[in-house]
């Protein structure tokens, strides 16, 4: 260990190296300036007590002999692996096996900070966190006797500006729904409370006081005991050889068996919960896990005077974490510039790198800033290890796309600990029940499209940015700047020249709004300027989208409000091409027809209707339309082949491939004699939509428009303008309108058609951001924002999609039928306020002063001229949520700590009888 006071908390060097950089500094600036007093400590370990490390000379076998078989093997001895088996065992699948090919907890888990913060946007998230804390504080203790290490000392949010505050006052606003406490501190309280911390430049605080700090050893070994206790085993040094996969009679590949050197379990389930080495397990069974590997570091201070007790700080504008270590500080942080580590070996196990000081200085000034006594403190010691990150800086979840049996639990981010025993429940709920009970869509790995999880730059330069961005503030409406343009439709090009502002939707460009002043392009990505890439100039996507960097109205909300005023009033035009685009055929497609959708899709040729998907639980996991088709020769893209039932899917583009992996893994598991065929990438799609849509579409469509020719719900193949299209009367903003699904080739000159059609009537192209006002105001569903697979169609005021009053079975009709007996506990409502103010989602919803709900969605409805918000309600009580509860209540809605006034609505408050869609215009 190095001498203290050899090297005051890089005191003098801080200064001298910063001098350069004395501008505001960025949350993640880069210094490439090396300047110590002297050189810094070597010592390189973790400040844990006790680690699972085997001395040399420890037995090098197996610690147990092997079974033949088990219902499922785990592979990794880390947070997950035995979060995931405890769980397993726990819920009754006692005949699982975990192997580790080193010690529980080596590679990452030994060496993480073990953080665990309670708030986070996203309510899904905060209740995976919630079971977590329960489980290391409370259960494991009660059922082993053993303590884990938790440590309750509360945890620090630092606000240095308005923005960052406000971000904190909704998820304070959003805790108070599920009881988590949580209280906005004024500097001076903040000091009162923290006595060492500089509060000089601060805007406020959020302090949570139940936050806290766990012990990687403590937690996974008396998880696996608890787990070896119900009839698990847990097996380590045992490192795994091969996945053994094996095609089905019709041609399914499933899991077989896991390899080892020390003999072979026959399975039919394999978890990957190796983290870092989790890409190299997936390969073996030819699994594509897109995560890469970084150095990820801390280190650790000597003893301070006075910090004893004080909360865990996360100082998120200056990108760094003080962790609390009995009676000294952990300090690390998120860089601009991390490093990859891009040889990956399976001989590093309780292994560290050295750290970089270049790299790992930018976290200093923060620090030393935020806890003045750190200049004058030594560091104890340098804890650099590998760490899994993900595209989208979030999990990667569920049965692999691949082959079936192989699920993956693993890139959690540095957030392994923290999310483990959330996620560790919920993935052994997905093996053994098939699906998990929360909407874990946001983790599972089918919301990335099959086309970029193995694209190698998409992969490295997302997950950079979002490293890199790990600590900035999570606003409504921001987009990825790495890594775009990877799928561009048809109308890409003309587009860019309107000035639209496109979002990234499943590597899909697909319109977000349309900038009045010229194009502004995606650039390529630039690192934000690290490892010497030079910073994209002049960069107008990039000006335009920080502005919107705001809890406001964005200075572009008349822009949208005119987009889509002029779909109310006259007619606009959207580009929907990333949707996806099946056709589901073959001898069994009535029958697979029947069992998947709620809806009765079984109408005649030409009729389209919109339906769910259910899980077996009966939660949504999808909405979509499906269009029952001619049976004839194939006409691709517009027609398959077809001697029988035949039916075209139209799907949300961002969900295209779990919907994908939904149909086909429930015709696998039914037997269904069925071909399931993608041809998103084959058709565009754009939606004419508004009260001048029939005359605009009158001039370039071949065929009578008028409501008895071309009813709402039913679809033709026609000519626009000398192509063939296939059109569909249907709005998803609630106007008359129609789509058109085209084939690639013909795409613009169609499009060109209509907007020369339209220009006497003031066509205009709108995007998704006028689609998302459009449609909350309308009382459309958004899946995964007020529909989700823990939403059932009857709470989500979808029964009119499901035919429970024919006797056709479907997937979860026994659920429906059971809770249709039983009353609704909790269902979907609809908010809105007089006071003009901008909500996004996850605001409180109160009942009588009581909290019920929190929104799931919300927006401005430009036409009714009023915040609108949905959200689910329950009753306190637990009883039936009834008409009469919603009418007797008095709402309010708490945004960011304020409480506004709300109505609630039984029904939309756009339209309510439904006439425009029909074009009856009064």
């Amino acid at each position: 260990m190095f001498k203290p006071g050899v090297m005051g908390f890089l005191g003098s060097a801080v200064r001298r190296v910063f001098s350069a950089v004395r501008s505001p500094l960025s949350p993640l600036c880069r210094t490439s300036t090396r300047s110590y007093s002297s050189e810094p400590t070597k010592e390189k370990s973790v400040p844990y007590e006790k680690t699972l490390k085997q001395e040399d000379g420890a037995s090098s076998g197996p610690t147990k002999p092997l079974p033949r078989s088990a219902d499922a093997v785990v592979i990794g001895g880390g947070s997950l692996g035995c979060q995931t088996i405890y769980h397993l065992a726990k819920m009754g699948m006692t005949n699982v096996v975990l192997l580790e090919r080193d010690r529980l907890t080596a590679g990452t888990t030994w060496h993480t900070a073990g953080l665990l913060w309670q708030l986070r946007p996203s309510d899904v998230e905060v209740e995976l966190l919630a079971h977590t804390r329960n489980v290391i504080s409370k259960d494991l203790e009660e059922e082993t006797g053993l303590h884990t290490g938790w440590i309750q000392n509360g945890g620090l949010f630092i606000a240095s500006n308005k923005q960052r505050l406000d971000e904190y006052k909704r998820l304070m606003s959003l805790g108070k729904v599920y009881g988590i406490e949580s209280h906005v501190l004024s500097p001076a309280e903040t000091k009162d409370l923290y006595p060492l911390m500089n509060v000089d430049d601060l805007y406020g605080t959020l302090y949570v006081p139940k936050d806290g700090t766990m012990d990687p050893a403590g937690t996974c070994t008396t998880l696996t005991r608890a787990a070896t206790a119900r009839g698990a085993t847990v097996i380590e040094n045992c490192p795994v050889t091969g996945i053994q996969v094996r095609t089905d009679d019709i041609g399914v590949k499933r899991v077989k068996a896991v390899e080892t050197q020390h003999g072979t379990i026959e399975t039919p389930c394999v978890v990957n919960c190796a983290g870092v080495w989790a890409t190299k397990l997936g390969e073996m069974a030819g699994v594509k896990v897109p995560l890469i590997a970084m150095h990820h570091a801390y280190v650790v201070t000597e003893r301070i005077e006075g910090i004893q007790n004080m909360p865990n700080v996360r100082d998120h504008d200056a990108s760094v974490y003080l962790r609390l270590q009995g009676d000294a500080l952990s300090v690390g942080g998120y860089e601009r510039n991390p490093i990859f580590w891009d040889e990956v070996s399976d001989k590093f196990a309780f292994s560290l790198f050295d750290l970089d000081w270049d790299v790992f200085m930018q976290h200093i000034e923060g620090a030393v800033n935020r806890v003045p006594a750190l200049e004058q403190t030594g560091i104890k010691s340098t804890v650099c290890g590998p760490e899994s990150f993900t595209a989208d800086h979030k999990p990667l979840m569920g049965e692999a796309p691949e082959v079936r049996g192989f699920f993956l639990g693993c890139g959690f981010n540095s957030a392994g600990m923290m999310l483990g025993g959330g996620c560790g429940r919920e993935l052994a709920h997905w093996i053994i029940h098939g699906r998990p009970e929360k909407d874990m869509y946001g983790y599972d790995i089918r919301r990335f499209h099959n086309s970029l999880t193995d694209n190698k730059r998409w992969i490295r330069e997302r997950s950079h940015e979002s490293y890199a961005k790990n600590y900035s503030v999570v606003f409504p409406f921001d987009e990825p700047l790495a890594s775009r343009n990877m799928r561009k439709d048809p109308f890409h090009q003309v587009l860019t020249e309107q000035g639209c502002m496109f979002q990234e939707r499943h590597g899909w460009e697909r319109p977000g709004w349309f900038n009045k002043e010229g194009p502004a392009p995606v650039k390529d990505y630039d690192y934000y300027g690290a490892y010497d890439v030079k910073r994209n100039e002049k960069y107008k996507y990039d000006e335009l989208l920080g502005q919107e960097y705001t809890f406001d109205f964005p200075p572009h909300h008349d822009v949208i409000k005119n987009e889509c005023l002029s779909c109310r009033h006259s007619v606009a035009v959207f580009d929907m091409s990333y949707f996806g685009k099946f056709y589901l055929t073959g001898p069994d497609a009535k029958k697979a027809a029947d069992w998947l959708f709620t809806a009765d899709v079984n109408k005649k040729p030409g009729t389209t209707v919109y339906t769910c998907m259910l899980n077996k639980r009966g939660g949504s996991e999808a909405d979509l339309t499906v269009s029952r088709l001619e049976p004839g020769a194939a006409n691709l893209p517009l027609a398959p082949e077809s001697n029988g039932d035949a039916y075209y899917l139209a799907i949300g583009g961002g969900v295209a491939e779990h919907n994908w992996n939904h149909i086909r893994t429930v015709l696998q598991d039914q037997g269904f004699r069925c071909q399931l065929t993608d041809h998103s990438e084959d058709m565009g799609m754009i939606s004419i939509q508004g009260p001048k849509s029939r005359e605009v579409l009158q001039e370039v469509l071949d065929t009578d428009l008028s409501n008895e020719a071309f009813p709402f719900s039913s679809h033709k193949v026609v000519n626009a303008a000398g192509h063939q299209v296939r059109a569909m009367r249907l709005s998803f903003v609630g106007e008359l309108g129609w789509e058109l699904h085209i084939p690639k080739d013909s795409c613009l000159p169609v499009y060109r058609a209509v907007m020369a059609a339209g220009a006497k009537h003031g066509i205009i192209n709108s995007g998704y951001r006028a689609i998302d006002s459009l449609s909350i105001e309308k009382g459309y569903r958004h899946w995964h924002a007020d529909l989700r697979p823990d939403d059932t169609p009857l709470e989500a005021g979808l029964a009119f999609t499901c035919k429970l009053k024919s006797s056709i079975p479907f997937q979860g009709r026994d659920m429906l039928e059971k809770q249709k007996k039983e009353g609704l506990k909790r269902r979907i409502v609809c908010f809105t306020t007089d006071e003009k103010v901008p909500m996004f989602g996850l605001e409180a919803i109160y009942r009588n002063g009581v909290p019920v709900g929190h929104l799931r969605r919300a927006d401005y409805g430009f036409y009714i001229d009023k915040t609108i918000g949905y959200g689910y309600i329950r009753n306190p009580d637990g009883g039936v949520v009834s008409a009469d509860f919603i009418k007797s209540g008095e709402f309010t809605l708490e945004r960011m700590g304020v409480v506004y006034k709300a109505k609630a609505h039984l029904k939309s408050p756009f339209d309510p009888e439904n006439k425009r869609v029909k074009g009856i215009y009064d």
